[in-house]
């Protein structure tokens, strides 16, 4: 891979294994596992399609250069000396994130305007005017990371976060991130192998995931645009090559995948949001209670999905758990269950051994994804008893 270049894939806590085995799947070399991210390399067409194609990345960052430095002065020549001209034009907007890991630089904002500053001033001695900076929709956008003394500046091939799918119109109060919601599926192993149920499906997001993965559909295919079709070196052709041959892998799927919600206001938003993916073929959504319900197919099933612990949702949290762990007993026999929560204290109360726990961030809230094997028929009780 001649034209082959470095490239940093952001992701969230815990994902970063499975990241790794997206980008070797999708056929990226050297890949690397780091802290919340994955390095990697590729080329032009490798990057479109790692924008296009990953279910786990934040962001994709392409690095120009890095330099250590000590002070802002140091830093200030340091951007000043880059070629930027070879990325954007005078007449182009720019945008400048910072993220800071050192002791000797405190504020991410001071370093974005220093850096924005060390910019404008190369464009004005060389063009004798200045390129403008647009926070909302830049042209170029430029991630700067300070990681004790290293100073490392790339370009944002992605722009907004790659969990803005295109897809999600309608929400409901704490709605799940769509990166966390494949995120936690891939975790779960779910491949498309199973019928699939979401029993408090909310506005969709985890069954379109779903659906997504078992017909091995592009995550980002919905998405409006990525920052680097607004690049000086955009080729639309080959995003369009890499787009169709991406699209002819997708496969078929012969089981069922539903989500349930007690809500008719929410199941509204969900229908709206699968139709939006152009899923509505694989995804049905009904209004019904889960406290309610019980399994309705033959085989194994696999359940996954996030139930309510805020505490803005007025829930009894002893009692909503405790339902939960009496609902799987009673009715799912021959399924996999699993489910998220960020109230630790809450799964006492589900009244069932979890088989897994995986540790998770949702947001900044930590969390564990939680596995339940419900056996059909009656596998050793000890599977099943309290804690």
């Amino acid at each position: 891979m001649s034209n082959s270049f470095k490239m940093v894939a952001k992701t969230l806590f815990g994902f970063e294994e499975i990241l790794a085995k997206e980008l070797r799947d999708l056929g990226a070399q050297k890949v690397v596992v780091g802290n919340r991210m994955v390095s990697f390399y590729g080329d032009t067409g490798f990057m479109y399609k790692a924008n296009l194609c990953l279910r786990t990345a934040i962001k994709i960052l392409k690095p120009v250069t890095s330099r250590k430095i000590k002070n802002e002065n140091e830093l200030y020549d340091f951007i000043q000396s880059i070629r930027w001209n070879d990325y954007m034009t005078v007449d182009d907007t720019f945008a400048v994130y910072a993220t800071v890991n050192s002791d000797l630089f405190n504020h991410s904002k001071f370093i974005a305007l220093k850096t924005k500053d060390a910019i404008v001033d190369r464009f004005r001695k060389e063009k004798g005017r200045r390129p403008n900076v647009d926070l909302s929709f830049p042209d170029l956008s430029v991630d700067v990371h300070i990681q004790r003394d290293l100073c490392t500046v790339s370009l944002d091939s992605s722009g907004g976060s790659l969990h803005l799918r295109g897809y999600r119109t309608n929400t409901n109060i704490a709605p799940i991130n769509e990166v966390l919601a494949a995120g936690l599926l891939l975790l779960s192993g779910w491949e498309g192998q199973s019928d699939f149920l979401d029993p408090m499906c909310g506005s969709g997001t985890i069954p379109i995931e779903a659906a997504m993965i078992a017909c091995n559909i592009p995550a980002n295919l919905n998405r409006k645009e990525f920052a680097f079709e607004r690049w000086l070196d955009w080729d639309m052709d080959l995003f369009e090559k890499i787009e169709e041959a991406c699209l002819n892998k997708t496969r078929n799927f012969s089981h069922s995948i539903i989500g349930m919600d007690k809500a008719p206001s929410v199941v509204r938003k969900a229908k709206t949001n699968i139709e939006n993916a152009n899923l509505s073929d694989f995804i049905k959504v009904k209004e019904q209670n889960f406290f309610e319900s019980e399994k309705e197919t033959e085989g194994p099933l696999h359940i996954l999905f996030n139930p309510p612990y805020d505490e803005r949702l007025e829930i009894n949290v002893p009692e909503f758990y405790g339902n939960i762990g009496d609902t799987l007993k009673r009715g799912y026999p021959g399924t996999n269950a699993w489910f998220v929560t960020g109230n630790l204290e809450a799964l006492k109360h589900v009244g069932l051994r979890p088989s897994r726990k995986i540790k998770v961030f949702n947001g900044k809230l930590e969390s564990r994804l939680l596995k339940y094997e419900m056996y059909a028929g009656s596998k050793k009780a000890k599977y099943q008893r309290e804690e």
